[in-house]
């Protein structure tokens, strides 16, 4: 598989093929934007592009990935003209970790189905068509633009306007819409989707703005990843220690919905298919902590590894809770 990441020294960017315990960086690719731009116009595949561009600088990836060096980790795809211009989102209820979580979440009995359960139910009898057939539509929802994405080490903030935070491991996709509007995968990464668990248990309809936070990526972009089964484990660690662990596994045999199905109804809309644009699109999560039980406080931090998809995601917690401002809109009239 190609791993690369993108990397920062002051106001110098670069992007890296990992070459464990190495960086080979790529000359004269300033971003993984750039680079999946220019293999759309040379239509040439990234892994071509990546090895024609590797250069001889190697940098020492261990120093980087712990924060010891000038250079930093930055989210393995952004928008490096207009952060407006990468559209963050994702699917739930593609696993039945989630199903069940969510089902629990909002404590109906198993004979009186939430409407989150009824619609996992039809994602199971119908979101892996057969190729050419339009499946069940998933459940989608926004997160935000480019600016919520956070890299590898930053932390993810629980909102002054909050009530809770807490850690969602995932794989998301990486798509660029090329000049005549059709989606490029450029890749898949682990992911943090982020999300307040406790806020959506109050009434499944705040679901949509549970999900409006920052989250994770990284620290690499996998351009060509086995998707099939994919093991992993997520794990909060608290002063130091594991606090709770748990092992998932994610990738299409794993879920209700195929990954044709999910990108076939988040690219049907035409908005969608911007030239240009950048997507971010998380596959959904098949185990919470919160579903546990475990409330997530400052400091804590969250790891994701995913097998195949280079080293471990890690992102502390912050608590910024508080006396949340009210936000008053300005008459113009």
């Amino acid at each position: 598989m190609t791993r690369i990441v993108q990397l920062q020294n002051g106001a110098t960017r670069s992007v890296a093929l990992v070459e464990e315990p190495q960086l080979r960086l790529l000359t004269g690719i300033n971003s993984i934007y750039e680079l999946a731009r220019a293999a759309a116009e040379a239509n040439i595949s990234l892994v071509e592009l990546v090895q024609k561009k590797a250069g001889s600088e190697q940098l020492d990836y261990d120093a980087i990935y712990r924060g010891n060096s000038d250079w930093r980790l930055r989210p393995p795809i952004d928008h490096p003209i207009e952060a407006a211009r990468c559209l963050v989102s994702g699917t739930g209820l593609t696993h039945l970790g989630s199903a069940a979580n969510r089902q629990r979440m909002h404590e109906a009995k198993d004979s009186e189905l939430t409407d989150s359960m009824k619609m996992f139910r039809l994602g199971v009898a119908g979101g892996k068509p057969a190729p050419g057939i339009a499946g069940v539509a998933p459940e989608w929802f926004y997160k935000g633009i480019g600016t919520i994405l956070r890299a590898h080490g930053e932390p993810l903030a629980v909102p002054a306007y909050a009530l809770d935070g807490g850690e969602e491991a995932e794989v998301a996709g990486i798509y660029f819409i090329d000049a005549a509007s059709q989606p490029c995968r450029i890749g898949m990464s682990i992911g943090n989707e982020f999300s307040d668990h406790l806020f959506e248990k109050n009434n499944y309809l705040n679901l949509a703005g549970s999900k409006i936070r920052n989250c994770a990526l990284g620290p690499e972009l996998v351009i060509d990843p086995e998707f099939n089964s994919v093991p992993g484990t997520a794990r909060i660690e608290r002063a130091g220690k594991t606090f709770w662990s748990k092992d998932i596994t994610t990738g299409e045999n794993e879920m209700s919905h195929s990954l044709r199905n999910i990108e076939q109804h988040h690219f049907k809309f035409e908005t969608h298919r911007r030239p240009g644009d950048v997507h971010v699109h998380y596959f959904g999560a098949c185990a919470l902590s919160f579903g546990d039980g475990v409330a997530l406080m400052d400091g804590d931090v969250m790891e994701i590894t995913f097998a195949g998809f280079g080293r471990a995601l890690r992102n502390p917690l912050r608590d910024a809770r508080g006396d949340a401002t009210l936000i008053a809109v300005k008459s113009m009239a």
